[in-house]
């Protein structure tokens, strides 16, 4: 249940709310891991002393300040993405419709498949990083102004229709694109930007940046946009609407892409002299389609194969607890900024988890840790199903007391402790089975399918809890509700649709079963993939 998300993936990541659709921190990996073979060099620079580290860097802020603005750009269209859900929420969108919108999220796991051509196709003399990311902003800045004006038709935010989610959906999937793309663009150019003895610094702008960009765009622009939450603490006399519209906040940000842009593609030299040695990295030498046959002849190796199996089917078991949970509190009456807002305590925790789980991860079999957070993570789901049970019956006049919120806080924190555990058991499972001869693209296809193994589920979690509801017309003898149509026939007839039984409990018990039976039947499958040999996971590729 990620907080950010369901406000997600999730990726996811993503990384994606309390509860929600993409697990940011799954989301995806966000961090992509492409050049992580590059990015382990600096290690091997450490015998010259902290000495010679901290005096590089002195002369390398603007470049650090550049990669980390970039990666805050980056944030901001998937904050906003991650808010629409649950303003779509507010407006008793179908849960049909969520499933359409949940989409948008797919970009960040299915970039592998074009990042080849990112990396390999450009213009020499304007810069091979510049050529897709100068123009790949302008169209990200070009959106948020043509959504400036006119997402609040898409929202129907002023009339009677409901939103129109198939426009939100195509035009919030183009951002969601382009972000990705920046992102291999960016990825690539901080390998080159920052000296081989800094480009440790590389990861670090990219997790700030973007979890700064996605809290710009999501906890702060919900809590800006939210009336009650300004009157209550941000202003002196209350009005009808919060701080900042949201076709205020895109126009701001379109304008924001559009001059950085505009300064970056005349101000920022691309750095070439990569292009000037004799040697080249591994990867300038790998034409597109040299790429696309790498990639196949990974997946088709035996235990490579099974990995993406399990991998694609391990998180079936969260998607119910991940996708709908914040949507369904939403729906009972919790202030979508307050959902949002508890994101922010969580933010020393997610820092801190993934340092003190590497601890246990280090090891020949980090997939051990994986196993054993699996079934908590499995409970989690179903006390998550428990806390919208019991939210109605908790609200108050005046909202919901204290005593909820930090119960709330305190479930998604041991979300955050399973979540975690088995993220960093599976990255460190790809890092120690990736050849490293060829690491950057081998570790982006694990991420790659990881991200997948967690959106498809939650797609289709959402798409799930309309036809697993059942509701019936009282009050009006002889209709029903089981259309659209038919529950509008039974309010014109005097009565009223009342729920008997909730799709989401359905598939919060259903989830957690395939969850249990994967884990019994698949998981020690997965723990004896770490007793292969390497030689089982290196390509048979000319290197």
């Amino acid at each position: 249940m990620e907080l950010s998300q369901s406000i997600t993936h999730k990726n996811g990541r993503q990384r994606k709310p309390v509860v929600s659709n993409l697990d940011m921190g799954e989301r995806e990996s966000k961090l992509d891991v492409e050049g992580d073979e590059e990015a382990l060099l600096p290690n091997s620079d450490k015998a010259d002393g902290q000495a010679k580290m901290s005096h590089g860097i002195k002369g390398e802020l603007r470049n650090v300040a550049l990669l980390l603005f970039l990666y805050v750009l980056q944030g901001i269209p998937l904050g906003l993405a991650g808010s629409i859900p649950l303003i779509m929420q507010s407006k008793n969108v179908s849960y049909k419709d969520q499933a359409y919108f949940s989409f948008v999220f797919w970009p960040f796991s299915l970039k592998l498949f074009w990042a080849p051509l990112v990396d390999s196709l450009y213009l020499q003399r304007f810069g091979r990083r510049k050529s897709w990311l100068v123009p790949t902003q302008y169209l990200l800045g070009l959106f948020m102004l043509y959504l400036s004006v006119t997402v609040d038709g898409m929202l129907q935010t002023d009339g009677q229709k409901g939103p129109d989610v198939i426009t939100l959906t195509a035009v919030f999937f183009m951002l969601a694109f382009l972000a990705a793309t920046q992102d291999i663009a960016v990825d690539g150019w901080a390998l080159t930007m920052l000296s081989r003895e800094n480009v440790g610094y590389a990861s670090t702008c990219n997790s700030v940046g973007q979890t700064a960009g996605y809290f710009l765009g999501n906890v702060l622009f919900l809590a800006l946009e939210s009336a009650d939450f300004c009157n209550k603490y941000l202003r002196f006399e209350p009005q009808e609407r919060g701080i900042v519209t949201l076709s205020d906040f895109l126009f701001f940000w379109g304008i924001v892409f559009m001059i950085s842009t505009t300064l970056v593609a005349i101000l920022k030299k691309e750095n070439n002299k990569q292009y000037l040695t004799k040697k080249k990295p591994k990867e300038e030498t790998q034409s597109v389609m040299e790429t696309y046959k790498l990639l196949v002849s990974i997946i088709k190796m035996p235990t490579v194969f099974t990995f993406c199996a399990l991998l694609l089917t391990a998180k079936i078991g969260f998607s119910a607890a991940d996708a709908v949970t914040g949507l369904k509190l939403v729906e009972a009456g919790v202030p979508k900024e307050q959902l949002a807002l508890l994101a922010v305590p969580m933010v020393p925790l997610q820092i801190l988890l993934p340092l003190i789980i590497s601890k246990y991860t280090a090891g020949p079999r980090p997939l051990d840790v994986f196993y054993k957070a699996f079934p908590f993570r499995l409970l989690i789901g179903l006390e998550y199903a428990l806390l919208v049970w019991w939210t109605p019956s908790v609200r108050q006049e005046g909202g919901f007391p204290v005593y909820y919120y930090a119960f709330v806080l305190l479930s998604y924190a041991v979300h955050q402790v399973a979540l975690y555990s088995m993220y960093v058991a599976c990255m460190a499972f790809h890092a120690k089975v990736s050849d490293p001869v060829i690491g950057g693209t081998y570790m982006t296809l694990l991420n790659t399918v990881t991200n997948l193994g967690g959106n498809w589920p939650s797609t289709l979690a959402l798409w799930l809890v309309d036809p697993l509801t059942f509701k019936e017309c009282q009050g009006a003898p002889g209709q029903t509700c089981g259309s659209v149509e038919d529950a509008g026939l039974c309010v014109r007839e005097g009565g009223t649709c009342v729920t008997t039984l909730d799709g989401y409990y359905v598939e919060s018990v259903v989830c957690v079963l395939i969850g249990l039976c994967w884990w019994i039947f698949f998981g020690k499958r997965m723990k004896r993939l770490q007793e292969e040999s390497p030689s089982a996971w290196h390509c048979r590729v000319a290197k």
